[in-house]
């Protein structure tokens, strides 16, 4: 059966239709294709904006004047040397910075790290100013306080001495080491404590090296301390372990000082008798009994802190002990006076057992030292007894007009 023809007018439709479902379709494909690209650049941004906020976060804060910061040489001028500080910008040493760091400039070439300190946090030409000489000298009280800690020790020779001891210098900073922290072979034994002798046996030292340590610091000074003694702390620590209190030993004395006398015991090791442990009687000046070479016996009495003390009266009976048996309290006894203090006259009984004649009984020491002479045996009666305590009080049993 034959397909009947469409009509003109129809036929006008059919295509007019037709035209406008691929308008629809066109305009639907633009519709997609303009969200796909408004995706992809929101997504763009969105990925640029974390991206930012990224660097931003790990960004860390800038530098302030008086930080250290630390780069790479880029360049180096007649009179400047640049130096990279990402992502802060560009550092400069230059002008007066420049010369005083001049010997330290000789040594730099490009490429090289250096550490500086900031002076100026952005100049006219938006540069970081730099300070190599000021970051160095940072960065030695640094190393002078890592020194300390570590106890590390430095062979430096003696540039100076004075009466108080000597002048030390380590990394351009002079320092000074105290006669009291001198190894006891460096001490000034000097027989009558006379300063000038003092200063003339430190000045021998001048232009030895010694193996010192830094004990401080103190960088708003400039100011170093040294010891000697600290070098061989160790070494003496093994030594002593050797020992233990109530050990009798031969010793050998090397120095001889107002409060007492150094006895060396091996190399490497030397105690001290305390003037108050020599004898059981009286002592005033240790140098008229004994001289540097005398040769003694003694007794260690303390170990404490690497430090050995002596006695040699430890070593002689106590007279206390005696003088438990024949004395008592209200007992008439004749003293000899044998010094005079703040507090009085001190009288001696017999040798090594002596007491305190207070002040209070004559009202004056002017009345006191007019009844008692220096010397001269007086008759007292006892006040206080406490030989377990070493201790007694006397009272004056003469006439006092």
């Amino acid at each position: 059966m034959l397909k009947k023809k469409a009509e003109p007018a129809e036929a006008k439709n059919m295509a007019t239709k037709k035209i406008d479902e691929v308008i629809v379709e066109e305009k639907n494909l633009n519709k997609e294709k303009e969200e796909d690209i408004k995706t992809e650049k929101g997504d763009a941004i969105i990925k640029k904006e974390s991206i930012m906020t990224e660097l931003l976060n790990k960004s860390a804060t800038p530098p302030e004047v008086g930080d250290l910061v630390e780069g790479p040489v880029i360049a180096i001028e007649k009179s400047s040397v640049y130096v990279n500080l990402p992502p802060y910008g560009t550092g400069i040493i230059y002008g007066r910075e420049y010369l005083n760091a001049r010997d330290i400039i000789k040594r730099v070439q490009i490429g090289d790290t250096i550490a500086a300190k900031v002076v100026d946090t952005g100049n006219e030409n938006g540069y970081i100013e730099l300070s190599l000489k000021e970051a160095r000298q940072a960065l030695i009280w640094s190393e002078a306080e890592v020194a300390i800690k570590d106890r590390k020790v430095f062979d430096l020779p003696v540039k100076e001495a004075n009466k108080g001891g000597l002048i030390i210098e380590w990394q351009g900073i002079p320092g000074f080491l105290p006669a009291s922290q001198l190894k006891s072979e460096h001490y000034p034994r000097v027989q009558d404590g006379d300063k000038d002798k003092i200063l003339e046996e430190l000045r021998k030292l001048v232009g030895e090296k010694l193996s010192v340590s830094i004990i401080g610091a103190i960088p708003k000074e400039g100011k170093l301390i040294f010891s000697e003694k600290n070098s061989e702390e160790k070494e003496k620590e093994k030594i002593i372990e050797q020992y233990k209190v109530g050990d009798e030993i031969g010793g050998t004395v090397t120095g001889i000082v107002d409060f007492g006398v150094f006895v060396k015991i091996e190399e490497g090791l030397e105690g001290l008798v305390h003037i108050s442990e020599i004898d059981w009687a009286l002592v005033e000046d240790p140098r008229k009994l004994f001289k540097v070479g005398d040769k003694v016996k003694v007794k260690v009495i303390e170990i404490k802190e690497g430090k050995i003390s002596l006695s040699i009266k430890a070593l002689k009976l106590n007279p206390w002990i005696e003088a438990a048996t024949k004395y008592k309290k209200d007992d008439v006894v004749s003293g000899v006076i044998i010094k005079f203090n703040k507090h009085g006259a001190l009288a001696s009984i017999e040798e090594g057992v002596a007491g305190l004649v207070h002040i209070s009984e004559f009202g004056s020491e002017e009345k006191l030292r007019e009844k008692l002479e220096l010397g001269k045996t007086y008759p007292f009666k006892i006040t206080l007894f406490d030989p377990k305590e070493q201790k007694m009080a006397l009272s004056f049993a003469g006439e006092k007009k």
